[in-house]
Order: C-alpha cells, then sequence, then structure tokens
C-alpha cells in the first residue's frame, strides 16, 4: 500500500489521502519497479463489495494504492478528520496518467470494454495525445477465459512492454483479475471501469453539477435503471448505516 501516502480506512477499506495528481506522480514513480502493482478506484460499491466479501476484501486490502472515486467516500474521509481528501475519478486519473505517458514516452495497454467501445478508446486517446504508445488493447469475452486463452494474453501483455495497464472489467471482476495477475505481470494496472465507456461515446458523464453535488450514481441509475437498481437500492442505505457507526464509534 502506497507508503509514501497516508491513508484512512472507511468501513475497513483503506483510502488514499492524496490529489487526483499526487496519485499520478505516485504511478509515474511506480512503473519504474520491476514488478506487478494494481491500484484501486473505490465507490461505495466497491466499498461494500469488500465490507460483504471476506475475499475481495483480501483483495482490495493488497492493492498498492486505492484512491476515493465516489464522493460519498470523499465525504466520509472528510467527516474522519481527513480535509485534504480529493475526489479522484477514475476517468480523470486515466487521462492524468496518459498526459505523463504521452510526455514521458511510457507505453500503456488497454485490456476490457467491448470491440466497439474499445476501438473508440483508443481512437480518443490517440486523437488526444499524439505521442502515446499503446502496442497492446484487447476485448476479452465477457465468459471467464479458458486456462490457454488467459495464459496466451498474459503472455501478449509481457512481450508488448507496457508499463501501465487500464483495466476497464468493472467492479468486482476488475481488481479480481488485477490481483490474480499481479505476480506475472511486470507494470501498474489500474482499474478503472466505466472510463472505457465515458472516453468511447458508449455512456455520457454525468453534468459537472452533478459530479460536485455527489449526485453522478443517480445520473448514472436513471440512464441505465434496469442494470444499476439492485446496485443502488441495495448497498446506498447500508453504506450510510455502517459509516454513521464508525463515525459515532470514532468520536464517541
Amino acid at each position: 500500500m502506497g507508503k509514501d501516502i497516508r491513508h484512512q480506512k472507511i468501513l475497513n477499506m483503506p483510502l488514499a489521502i492524496t490529489s487526483c495528481d499526487g496519485a499520478g506522480q505516485w504511478v509515474e514513480k511506480a512503473v519504474k519497479r520491476p514488478r506487478g502493482q494494481y491500484v484501486c478506484v473505490a465507490n461505495v460499491h466497491m466499498c461494500m463489495e469488500a465490507h460483504d466479501d471476506p475475499e475481495f476484501h483480501r483483495v482490495v486490502s493488497r492493492a498498492d494504492l486505492v484512491v476515493p472515486d465516489g464522493k460519498p467516500l470523499v465525504w466520509g474521509l472528510q467527516l474522519l478528520g481527513n480535509k485534504q481528501a480529493c475526489h479522484i475519478r477514475g476517468s480523470d486519473l486515466m487521462l492524468r496518467l496518459c498526459q505523463a505517458a504521452d510526455r514521458s514516452g511510457i507505453p500503456i495497454g488497454l485490456y476490457g470494454g467491448t470491440p466497439k467501445s474499445l476501438s473508440g478508446l483508443k481512437r480518443f486517446l490517440k486523437n488526444k495525445f499524439r505521442n502515446l504508445d499503446i502496442p497492446f488493447a484487447s476485448s476479452p469475452p465477457f465468459r471467464p477465459l479458458t486456462r490457454e486463452e488467459d495464459e496466451q494474453c498474459t503472455r501478449k501483455i509481457k512481450t508488448s512492454g507496457i508499463r501501465i495497464l487500464f483495466v476497464g472489467l468493472g467492479c468486482p471482476k476488475q481488481e479480481n483479475w488485477m490481483a490474480a495477475h499481479s505476480d506475472n505481470l511486470v507494470c501498474v494496472m489500474v482499474g478503472v471501469g466505466a472510463a472505457f465507456d465515458f472516453f468511447s461515446g458508449q455512456k455520457r458523464h454525468a453534468p459537472l453539477w452533478m459530479q460536485n453535488a455527489g449526485l453522478e450514481w443517480l445520473f448514472r441509475f436513471a440512464s441505465e435503471p434496469r442494470r444499476l437498481c439492485k446496485r443502488y437500492l441495495k448497498h446506498n442505505p447500508r453504506f450510510i448505516w455502517h459509516f454513521l457507526k464508525q463515525f459515532m464509534k470514532q468520536n464517541i
């Protein structure tokens, strides 16, 4: 866990107290280390998945860096006394890292999304960052890969020479994938979830005022009610309840 960055736990999930620029600088240093590392971009959904599933909690706790993407997590950190806590959206961190890679010649890779979203994402990034090197890009099937397919994919990532791999498989699939491959890959993996769909134009960003008000979840819920109904109705009320218990216990 990023030793040069202070952390605070919310529902026993460690979160970095830093900015998007601070997280970007951490990754820039991390790519120089000859080992696999992974970064989780956390929201309420991930927090509750880790709370409910001990194995997934171990996956998140093993991450080299966990940053607060969800606005409620940032508010929680601030209520617990971490006034410097910042909102670090996965899409913002991805752009920050691609800008650094474009400037420094760091090769990046993309793993996730559909073939259509992956193609749109590559086009978006190459238009925005003219010198960005993307020697690896793969959209895996939604089914689990066979052992042979997984080994072939791992070999391609290794031989591509990438130093940053953006993983867009959705939570908790992308975090489990990064943890399972961290011992076999020599790059920094960053789980960015829906950023693939946002930048490829498959999904729309919430208006800035909704992002600032912590209502991005409501915008996404309204856009995909059937898919996200269970997630938000199950996790959001429970998160508030468990956080209030933590807050009261800390302040007694």
